[in-house]
């Protein structure tokens, strides 16, 4: 090497040393290609259990995914790309990561939601959850808290898992839940006709459950079930115990209030004054609410000074009949057939005094022209 030789030493080391440097990358080196699904390039790094990150505020990130989980969620049995999700990322190295906290990461990455899910997102807008986040909070559940993110599943399978998922938010209630008519059903039983929080709430438009138009339109939600003939007829529940509230005083003022008046609030009863929230019980509990020891207590929340007699006063649901509230039976049937009757009656009289008139005038009038007739 005759041009290396006459270069001198000192020379010819920072020539090597700028060389060496130039090569050493700023960052960590790319991971290496992987042949076949794309996604095992992004695993060559993220599929390493100590992968990590330490952000602003200090808090210490995993970067580790779980290649089989992910294969076994659904965006995996779909063969979901990782920048299907992780859009900004487009080769390496990646972007830098700006958020100050996994929360603000949570929060900045939930949107790529809407790429492929743009109806339920937007669903999302409108509901309780948005509006708390859009307020500040930041705990406000977005669409991971619910569904995850590497190991997304099916949310109705098994159908328990519905509840389950807003216990992580909602646990006291979600404990009331369990344990009432409905959740032990659901968590015992694997009932699938018993309701789940969303099929009370909503999926992703979840209104806020303190309004004055949900408490209106509440029996609404009592009666897709308690109204449905097909339904109850499966569990030897009547349909009566829909039927007769809507027809009852606080039913009738509750529907009044919900055509006219949805925004105010009304102070009559609707189904869960009467029956409890999540914490529902069968009615032939000892701790049910509409039970007959507690029932004056249930009563007295908005009529604080109704008696011992009070509640007699009610049918319970019932349609009254020979075994049940047999007095209220008969003077509906003395009723039932007295108006009629009496109407009848009153629309026979006036028929026949009518047609009696009317007969009278045609035959006396042509009697009296017979009359004239022979005269002339």
């Amino acid at each position: 090497m005759p041009f290396l030789s006459r270069l001198p030493i000192a020379a010819l080391t920072l020539a090597l040393a700028l060389l060496f440097l130039a090569g050493i990358p700023t960052t960590q080196a790319a991971p290496p290609a992987q042949s076949g699904d794309p996604n095992n390039t992004c695993l060559a790094c993220h599929g390493i259990p100590d992968r990590e990150i330490e952000l602003a505020n200090g808090e210490v990130m995993s970067l580790y995914v779980d290649a089989e989980v992910f294969s076994d969620s659904v965006h995996g049995q779909e063969h979901l790309t990782c920048t299907a999700c992780h859009t900004n990322i487009s080769g390496y190295p990646h972007p830098p990561l700006n958020a100050n906290s996994r929360r603000d990461f949570q929060i900045d990455r939930y949107e790529a939601c809407r790429n492929c899910h743009s109806e339920q997102y937007d669903a999302t807008l409108d509901s309780m959850h948005a509006k708390l986040l859009a307020g500040g909070n930041r705990d406000a559940a977005i669409c991971t808290d619910c569904h995850g993110s590497h190991d997304i599943s099916n949310p109705h399978e098994p159908r328990q898992q519905v509840s389950a998922t807003c216990s992580q938010c909602h646990a006291t209630i979600f404990d009331n839940y369990k344990e009432s008519v409905h959740g032990a059903a659901l968590f015992d039983e694997s009932n699938p006709d018993v309701p789940t929080c969303v099929d009370c709430h909503g999926v992703h438009s979840m209104e806020d459950p303190r309004t004055a138009e949900f408490r209106i339109k509440s029996p609404e939600l009592c009666g897709e079930c308690h109204a449905d003939e097909a339904l109850m007829s499966k569990y030897g529940i009547s349909t009566d115990v829909f039927n007769t509230y809507v027809a009852d005083f606080h039913g009738t003022t509750v529907t009044l209030f919900e055509r006219q008046s949805p925004d105010q609030l009304t102070n009559k009863a609707v189904c869960y004054d009467c029956h409890g929230i999540h914490n529902i019980k069968a009615i032939d509990d000892p701790n049910a609410l509409v039970v007959k020891e507690n029932l004056l207590v249930t009563c007295q929340r908005c009529h604080p000074d109704a008696d011992a007699n009070f509640p007699t006063s009610w049918t319970s649901h019932y349609i009254p009949d020979k075994e049940h509230n047999p007095l209220v039976y008969y003077i509906n049937l003395f009723y039932l057939l007295i108006i009629p009757g009496t109407i009848g009656f009153m629309i026979a009289f006036v028929s026949l005094d009518a047609i009696r008139r009317i007969v009278g005038r045609i035959f006396g009038r042509g009697h009296d022209q017979g009359h004239g007739g022979e005269g002339a």
